[in-house]
């Protein structure tokens, strides 16, 4: 009889859920006020409309910036069509200067002209959109504008000035976008040693030292 007992609580045992599981299932019912009721009703409605309006606001900054994106790329696209409508007037020029030259046409007065038209009207383009010359010829050799492929002696000139232009620098509005190739102007090698002597003459004279 005891075995029969002690067999019948083992399966007794086995076939209960644990508490956990029994509470997990219990469903509490809450009383509450009709005005508190309805608060809390309130309160979920507003919830809803709130998270519905964020979705809404969501949506349509989505869209925003996929409108905002398209707009861009339109824009790098066609940002140049001025400069472009622009320079293909400067090659209908072009194009009609050839014809000319090569209809054999003889009068060369009237085929440099035409050049000094297309010069001009590119001139004038450039400087429309904020590109200008820098200014090079006897101006004092600045790194930051000027770049010396030569240099040459000049008694016309001062020491370290530009005495020739080799090619056309240019800044676009206040940047450098290529710098002048220039011939600076330097000492002859007598004076530079003369310079030296009477530098070294006057330190001796101050008793100050001088290291070239």
């Amino acid at each position: 009889m005891d075995n029969h007992l002690k067999h019948k609580k083992e399966e007794n045992k086995e076939g209960e859920k644990p508490v956990q599981d029994k509470k997990a299932e219990e469903v509490k019912t809450v009383l509450l006020k009709e005005p508190e009721f309805k608060e809390l009703k309130a309160q979920a409605e507003k919830a809803d409309d709130a998270q519905d309006k964020m979705l809404r606001l969501q949506a349509d900054f989505e869209n925003s910036r996929k409108r905002l994106e398209k707009e861009r790329q339109e824009f790098v696209k066609f940002a140049n069509e001025g400069i472009i409508l622009e320079l293909l007037g400067v090659l209908d020029d072009l194009e009609r200067v050839v014809e000319l030259a090569q209809s054999g046409h003889q009068d060369l007065s009237a085929f440099l002209k035409g050049v000094e038209m297309i010069l001009a009207h590119l001139y004038e383009m450039l400087k429309k959109n904020g590109v200008k010359a820098i200014e090079a010829e006897g101006k004092i050799f600045d790194p930051n504008y000027h770049e010396a492929l030569m240099q040459a002696e000049n008694p016309a000139f001062p020491e370290h000035t530009v005495i020739e232009e080799l090619q056309k620098g240019y800044l676009l509005h206040d940047r450098v976008i290529r710098t002048a190739k220039v011939k600076v102007s330097k000492a002859k090698a007598g004076e530079k040693e003369e310079k030296k002597i009477n530098d070294n003459s006057r330190d001796e004279k101050t008793g100050n030292g001088n290291i070239d």
